[in-house]
């Protein structure tokens, strides 16, 4: 859980403190919360709501009610918390804006993978996520059904472009990477490159913007010596025509980069 994030979204919108609530409800004051979806959606992000709640303090109980993944209608409650009726209202927008994110990119996840059902290909995320939230943003597209490609530049070898021209090109870029003992992936951008890679035995290609027709070719090309990852213009309107080129893979930076936050709203009802 990345905590310095939650921490740094409560300092951000309550920091001094809630002057609206603090003038408008007794310090005592005792509520139940719930949060209730606005529309359909696949549900992420409730992880969250735990943390918030430990940092301000006050809440006596939190009930997550649906869990991540799950299908949700319009007017289903996902959580319920109870305590201080100030914290609940500090930590209103806070918790809606992570749940309402984290809830969208899974939609948007599910979205994708649904329309690959029935091919032999999955799709993958991209690091293309909102700074802070990587970790977060990638639990909730996986929570949607599609698979996390590498968290960062840590963890994976993918030689792009860039890498190639600062390495002296295909052959000696892949050869400099075995060292790393890690399997080798590389973006290639013409016929050249695909038969240099396939040569220097790289283990997964990354194929970028090429049209679907192009993209069988090299596939037909390729005939299964390496794993295949399509990129570039891959959207909901077209994921479907790429999956079925033969790829094992297409990935779409846009399931995180460019999800629409889904509808949440947070009720409020006073206890004894």
């Amino acid at each position: 859980m990345p905590y310095d994030v939650i921490a740094a979204a409560l300092a951000e919108d309550i920091g001094a403190g809630d002057i609206t609530t603090n003038a408008c409800v007794p310090a005592g004051r005792r509520a139940r919360g719930y949060f209730i979806a606005r529309e359909r959606m696949v549900l992420a992000g409730t992880e969250v709501l735990a943390e918030i709640y430990e940092q301000r303090g006050g809440v006596e109980d939190l009930k997550i009610l649906r869990k991540d993944g799950d299908h949700i209608h319009e007017g289903t409650r996902v959580a319920e918390v109870i305590g201080s009726a100030r914290t609940l209202l500090e930590c209103e927008r806070v918790a809606l804006n992570f749940l309402q994110r984290l809830s969208g990119v899974a939609t948007l996840a599910n979205e994708f993978s649904s329309l690959v059902e029935g091919t032999n290909c999955r799709v993958l995320d991209t690091r293309k996520t909102t700074p802070g939230l990587r970790r977060l943003e990638k639990a909730a597209a996986a929570a949607g059904g599609v698979v996390n490609h590498r968290m960062g530049l840590f963890d994976a070898i993918l030689i792009k472009n860039n890498h190639i021209s600062a390495a002296g090109g295909v052959k000696q870029a892949v050869e400099n990477a075995r060292g790393s003992g890690l399997p080798i992936e590389i973006e290639v951008r013409t016929l050249n490159e695909l038969h240099e890679a396939l040569e220097s035995k790289a283990d997964h290609l990354l194929l970028d913007n090429l049209s679907p027709q192009t993209a069988e070719e090299w596939i037909r090309i390729i005939n299964r010596r390496a794993k295949v990852e399509l990129s570039g213009g891959i959207n909901l309107n077209t994921v479907r025509t790429y999956a079925e080129t033969g790829a094992d893979f297409v990935s779409s930076g846009a399931i995180t980069h460019s999800a629409r936050a889904v509808d949440l709203s947070f009720r409020l009802e006073l206890l004894p």
